[in-house]
């Protein structure tokens, strides 16, 4: 607060504060217009002959005395006839706002303190009544001469005439609040404002003060800097900068992507170094794994070759073996023939057997390796419940190796290869419902749907003759036979005891000698489980047999396959199979 009742703020609160509300520019203090009690409209007063008496007569008036208002209201003729009010007297400002004159009315009806001076300082005395009569200040004085302010209530002494009043109010433009305890406060106002007029269309600094408009310019400080216009210029730049500087790196990383095929190396590389590409990597993310490995030597090289190659959207997921310093060209060349794959293919129909010297050939082991690890670790690598562990199964997992490719990733091991095909086959088993089917067909449990399927992908030399195969299986199976009384006489089971692959298998009465009960030309029914791994299409053909009669097949040649219902007519179809060996030279 500041020593005459002002706030911090730029509007003075006390109501007899010189700044007290709006006051005009004229440097007085604005008069209170005259308004009637109660806020109501203002009165208007004919004019009564008693205006046209001695001021002395109306002074004596009773109204006049005990009413102050009355005084304000009953203005002398001789006002009348000048069209002069005291409100319009030389000095005056306009009038005040209507919250100050409320005001004022009010305190004429309370007491008041009557300042008076006393030699020491301003009385604190009680105030007076103000409805007391007062002297009145025209008597004996001139009417139309210049009369003192605050002769009349509702009008304010001119606060401005000693040297210690306040000074004259300032334009609102131009008004600040600088108290005593912030001297700083106004230079830097000033300065701020300097600021504000550096930056608008005309500005520059102080104006001139001999300019008409310069007025509100006058009288501020020069030479100090601009401190908060430098900061938004360094602010304003950065910002341009920033828009600029980043437009135009996207804008040229967009004409490089376009137009260029970045770095890249030359010819097809040296050395060997193995890359694992997971499943759903896009061509974009393959050249930046490949440039981590240092096959490539950016991933704009191998994408624009990619696109380059009919084939090159077309790139496996998968374990690579590549080399380093290689052409994007190259890279996508090798990925693309599969010629660099590090993967391990299942071909349907191989025996367990073959698949584990496979293994054991990818990752760099000793022969029989993977073969000691499925014996020890079958059971715990994920078999169904309905696999047989019969003591008369040569291999547990036999027909559980389901054919596909097999990525061999850094880590691989005759374990983890094995999990895989295990959960691979226990996916396309119950996916095809294999003890719903396998109760449909008459078999004991899924593990013979599988071992039917085994037998159609080893006898079925070609795939258009897989669901003929697996007629001849089932009439075969059927207790009603009489062609070959239940027993399948089928070399492929001998071929799976002697571990060989070969048509020659021996004569018949030899084959029936053999002790063995995978032996089909000995024991009646099916072997004691599967004599491979089947694949899709065997496994399809199994569950779906062809229609018709037929007990016998022999396969002439690659395109022909001949299917007889008695062994007379199969004995006719073997002789034309013995001719066509003859011609093979076989």
């Amino acid at each position: 607060m500041t020593e005459y009742g002002r706030g911090r703020g730029p509007e003075p609160w006390h109501p007899e504060d010189p700044l007290y509300g709006d006051q005009g520019w004229t440097g007085h203090e604005a008069q209170q217009a005259q308004m009637p009690y109660a806020g109501g409209p203002q009165q208007q007063h004919p004019q009564e002959p008693q205006y046209q008496q001695d001021p002395q007569q109306y002074q004596q008036n009773p109204q006049y005395q005990q009413n102050p208002q009355y005084q304000q209201d009953q203005y002398p003729q001789e006002y009348m006839q000048q069209g002069q009010y005291p409100e319009q007297q030389q000095g005056y400002a306009p009038q005040q706002p209507l919250q100050a004159q409320q005001l004022q009315q009010q305190q004429l009806l309370q007491p008041q303190q009557q300042p008076g001076y006393d030699g020491q300082g301003w009385d604190t005395g009680q105030g007076q009544y103000t409805g007391v009569p007062q002297a009145d200040p025209y008597l004996g004085a001139d009417p139309y001469a210049q009369q003192p302010v605050g002769g009349y209530p509702g009008e304010a002494p001119d606060l401005y005439a000693t040297p210690e009043a306040y000074p004259p109010p300032q334009p609102p433009g131009r008004r600040h609040l600088v108290t005593e305890q912030e001297p700083e406060a106004e230079a830097e106002y000033a300065d701020e404002e300097a600021e504000e007029a550096s930056i608008l269309p005309g500005g520059g600094g102080d104006d001139d003060p001999d300019e008409p408009n310069a007025g509100g310019r006058r009288g501020r400080s020069k030479g100090k800097p601009k401190r908060r216009n430098g900061a938004a210029c360094l602010i304003a730049a950065v910002v341009i900068v920033a828009v600029i500087g980043g437009g135009g790196y996207y804008g040229y990383d967009y004409i490089k992507s376009k137009f260029t095929t970045g770095e890249d190396y030359a010819g097809e590389g040296e050395g060997s170094v193995q890359i694992d590409i997971p499943k759903g990597t896009g061509v974009g993310e393959m050249g930046r794994i490949l440039k981590s490995h240092g096959v490539v030597k950016s991933a704009d090289a191998f994408v624009a070759a990619a696109k380059a190659n009919p084939k090159g959207g077309a790139i496996q997921a998968g374990s690579y073996v590549m080399k380093e310093h290689m052409s994007g060209k190259a890279a996508v060349d090798l990925m693309v023939n599969g010629a660099g794959v590090n993967a391990l293919d299942v071909i349907p129909g191989w025996k367990n057997i073959q698949v584990y010297k496979a293994i054991d050939e990818k990752l760099k082991l000793k022969e029989g390796t993977t073969k000691d690890v499925a014996s020890k670790e079958a059971k715990s690598l994920g078999l169904p419940e309905w696999a047989n562990n019969s003591k008369d199964i040569k291999d547990p997992l036999e027909g559980f190796l389901y054919p596909a490719r097999y990525d061999l990733s850094k880590d691989a091991s005759p374990q983890s290869l094995l999990k895989q095909m295990v959960a691979k086959s226990n996916e396309a088993y119950a996916s095809a419902d294999l003890q719903g089917q396998a109760a449909k067909l008459g078999l004991a449990n899924p593990l013979q749907l599988v071992t039917v399927a085994s037998l159609v992908q080893a006898e079925g030399k070609y795939q258009h003759d897989f669901d003929k195969i697996s007629r001849v299986v089932y009439n075969r199976l059927k207790p009603g036979n009489t062609e070959t009384y239940g027993l399948l006489d089928f070399d492929s089971t001998v071929n799976y005891i002697k571990g060989s692959s070969t048509l020659d298998v021996g004569s018949v009465n030899d084959l029936r000698k053999i002790d063995d009960p995978y032996n089909t030309y000995k024991i009646k029914g099916l072997p004691a489980g599967p004599i491979g791994n089947p694949g899709p299409d065997a496994l399809k053909s199994a569950i779906n047999p062809a229609t018709g009669p037929w007990y016998y097949f022999v396969s002439v040649n690659e395109n022909e396959t001949l299917f007889a219902v008695t062994n007379a007519e199969h004995n006719q179809n073997r002789q034309k199979y013995e001719e066509e060996r003859k011609k093979a030279g076989q």
